[in-house]
């Protein structure tokens, strides 16, 4: 699909705008051609799928996603931590995310693992990387610093609704820019209105108003080409995160981009996820024989006999068009560092936080971080299924039926130990430093905490025991340098996660995982079963006891216990 015509008409209506926000004061350019260590640029979507994107089993159109695939090396078993904060936290860190701070949510509470926000016995990547003589910038969703709310409803409405300002939306210490992050635009807290987003800061300044026609995926990425076309001729590499907002609900997006999708989930949730496994093992992404369609989540309610297909296939379609205008960013993102010739020797690596999101996101109603009108008085429809979805006046999510079909093949979803929830796609592309097979795969076992250690080893950086007078916590991560070669490495023997009682140890490639709202541990053996399908526990007693042994082990010495208190209503 072309789309100069559009890429150009986006960048206008930012230029005048986001500018202002971003570029700031760059050092003065220097000759080109000094640089020797990669640009660094990390892509993180939100609550997008195992197999949304093209290269990954789907129909959503992502040519420019597809481009680093192909030029570059997909990741089979890469890791995240199953919800947004958490993995932002274990990813900026190189640490399971309780000894990040981050072990629930960012509400602080009286306990190591859930202070809410990044502790300071933590380094951030821009941290390491700017004392390595790095630039580092960051456009997108922070997520990882506590919130600071209004004690009122009424009056936190009417913040969140854009009719009264307050100077902070986190302590300042939190804020990117005083974590590592030389410039920053984008979002304090973590869920948006895309057209016009609550808690927008540049640096540290609050935006009130912005453009007519703001998309705020568009700003994202506008941001940063601006930081990229900044750089350009400075000898100093440079460390971006773009931190993606989409496709994370509220279900927001463009007519135009809707359009391209208003037929395609006619056929309802059976025929799609039938359709991307088919695809998938044709990629060779997944072997059939060890990884099966696992059951459809509530198969008895069929796409024929679904009294809403015509809601729930627009819901679809509007996931599928957030992710779309992520992918047209992100070709902005590719066109820039072409253009300032930095493509070759910039390392890009794209991945979701965690699995599509399940919840029903319209149920939780206004309060807390969602509106319930647009700043110009119009009120937000929050009824089950009363409006489509796409405009500012809406507030749906797809829910787990859809949620299911986009975690293809796997179970689960967001927040959830099973592999739908914790299994990330994960691209890696470097022209200049990837020498494996273009559009290979890697069976590595990695995890977003490897990022620390690969970027510190890439950089010539040091990984320091103290930081600020606090004593740093030593990283869990492993280098995917390695598999840059092409060299078949195992990666990590063993990973551990928990949040909010959702839990999983896996050791090899033995894996026991309970579910949230159910402690029964289910084993699987994940080298004849990696969809966790036929569930080995009864016949296994001794390896689950095994297994739960190391995952308390592992939950007593990373800040997973103590747990905070309930406190007393």
């Amino acid at each position: 699909m072309h789309r100069k015509k559009l890429i150009f008409s986006t960048a206008t209506v930012y230029a005048s705008a986001i500018l202002l926000f971003t570029l700031g004061s760059f050092k003065k350019a220097t000759p080109p051609g000094k640089k020797t260590r990669p640009n660094i640029v990390v892509i993180l979507a939100d609550d997008m799928g195992f197999s949304d994107l093209g290269c990954y089993g789907g129909e959503i159109n992502t040519p420019n996603i597809n481009y680093l695939a192909e030029n570059g090396i997909r990741y089979t078993q890469f890791y995240n931590t199953s919800r947004c904060c958490p993995t932002r936290a274990s990813l900026l860190t190189g640490l399971y995310n309780h000894q990040a701070g981050i072990g629930k949510m960012t509400d602080a509470e009286d306990e190591p693992g859930y202070l809410g926000h990044i502790t300071e016995n933590a380094v951030t990547l821009a941290e390491v990387l700017k004392s390595a003589g790095y630039h580092t910038a960051m456009s997108g969703k922070w997520h990882v610093s506590n919130t600071n709310g209004q004690p009122d409803p009424k009056e936190q409405l009417n913040w969140l609704n854009h009719h009264t300002t307050y100077p902070t939306f986190s302590p300042i210490e939190q804020y990117p820019t005083s974590r590592g992050f030389e410039k920053f635009f984008g979002t304090i807290w973590g869920v948006v209105d895309f057209y016009d987003p609550f808690s927008l800061v540049s640096g540290t300044t609050p935006i009130k108003e912005v453009p007519k026609n703001y998309y705020h995926t568009d700003a994202i990425a506008d941001t940063a080409v601006a930081y990229i076309k900044g750089y350009a001729n400075d000898d100093k590499p440079f460390f971006l995160y773009v931190a993606e907002n989409a496709p994370h609900w509220p279900l927001h997006a463009l007519p135009e981009d809707i359009a391209r999708y208003k037929d395609t989930y006619k056929g309802g949730w059976e025929a799609i996820r039938e359709a991307r496994y088919k695809k998938m093992v044709q990629l060779g992404l997944i072997d059939s024989s060890t990884t099966r369609l696992s059951p459809r989540f509530k198969d008895e309610q069929s796409w024929e006999a679904n009294p809403d297909k015509e809601w729930d296939a627009a819901a679809m379609a509007t996931h599928a068009a957030m992710i779309d205008r992520m992918d047209q960013g992100i070709g902005r993102i590719i066109k820039a560092l072409k253009e300032t010739n930095q493509l070759d020797n910039t390392l890009i690596v794209f991945l979701s936080d965690n699995g599509a999101s399940a919840e029903i996101c319209n149920h939780y109603g206004p309060g807390f971080d969602r509106p319930n009108e647009t700043r110009d008085g119009r009120k937000i429809e929050y009824a089950d299924k009363k409006a489509m979805p796409g405009p500012e006046t809406t507030y749906y999510s797809i829910g787990p039926r859809w949620a299911n079909v986009a975690n293809t093949p796997y179970r689960y979803w967001k927040a959830e130990s099973f592999e739908g929830g914790i299994h990330t796609p994960m691209i890696a592309f470097w022209p200049k430093g990837i020498t494996a097979k273009k559009g290979g795969y890697s069976k590595q076992v990695g995890h977003v905490m490897d990022f620390m250690n690969t970027f510190i080893e890439l950089a010539g950086a040091k990984y320091p025991s103290s930081y600020n007078g606090h004593a740093i916590q030593a990283s869990s991560g492993v280098s995917l340098v390695p598999s840059f070669k092409g060299k078949v490495v195992t990666g990590h023997e063993e990973l551990f996660n928990e949040h909010f009682g959702a839990r999983y140890a896996r050791v090899g490639n033995w894996k026991l995982v309970s579910e949230s709202n159910d402690s029964t541990w289910h084993l699987f053996n994940l080298a004849v079963d990696k969809s966790e399908v036929h569930d080995l526990a009864a016949q296994e007693p001794v390896k689950v006891k095994e297994l739960e042994g190391l995952w308390r082990e592992w939950a007593g010495t990373h800040s997973v216990f103590p747990k905070p208190e309930k406190k007393r209503k």
